[in-house]
């Protein structure tokens, strides 16, 4: 079975390889780790659903169930042969080749069109000013110490990244609101 990778399945295989984990474990683990910055757990049952194609694809397998007197029974899974060589493939295929992954923010601006630059302008810098704040919260996470230790570059690489695109970003949003405030650019609202 071709199985087609996803962020998820990757964080799912990667955490995996640590050892046997059931999905509580996984999804708390992501967020422990702050891997839910990268990658989109959304609700548990989306993770329940992947974990299950994962299991169809034979990329991992069902172990023991746990019991606790807390917590409902629990079934562990273990990363098979294939989840392992398939983790690796995914990892240094997305590594090295950059694809267009469609995110919201270019779709939107493909049809900034429609509203009038001053409408453009504003919304711009209400963006601007979420991605002020993103940068200082992302910033605060790489100087994040656990247990008085500074954690290692690798585990933040992810983190380092984003702050990179962020400041990026606004970077880019400060030099469309120049023009925009200048005159530099403007149209007249409409279809095109």
């Amino acid at each position: 079975m071709t199985f087609r990778r996803s962020p998820l399945a990757l964080a799912i295989l990667g955490l995996l390889e640590n050892g046997p984990l059931h999905p509580y474990g996984l999804q708390r683990l992501l967020k422990q780790w702050g891997k839910d910055q990268v990658v989109n757990v959304g609700q548990r049952t989306t993770l329940y659903r992947m974990i299950v194609r994962l299991e169809e694809g034979g990329l991992i397998t069902a172990g023991a169930t746990e019991q606790d007197e807390r917590y409902p029974e629990r079934t562990v899974y273990h990363l098979t042969d294939d989840g392992r060589a398939t983790c690796r493939q995914w990892l240094g295929e997305i590594m090295t080749t950059p694809r267009n992954e469609y995110p919201e923010f270019p779709a939107a601006l493909s049809f900034v069109m429609l509203v009038p630059p001053e409408t453009a302008g504003e919304l711009l810098t209400e963006r601007r000013e979420k991605l002020t704040k993103r940068i200082s919260e992302l910033q605060l996470e790489l100087r994040t110490e656990v247990e008085g230790k500074s954690i290692p570059r690798f585990a933040l690489l992810e983190t380092e990244y984003q702050v990179a695109v962020t400041v990026a970003e606004a970077k880019w949003i400060d030099s469309v609101l120049h023009d925009l405030n200048r005159g530099k650019l403007t149209w007249t609202p409409g279809p095109v």
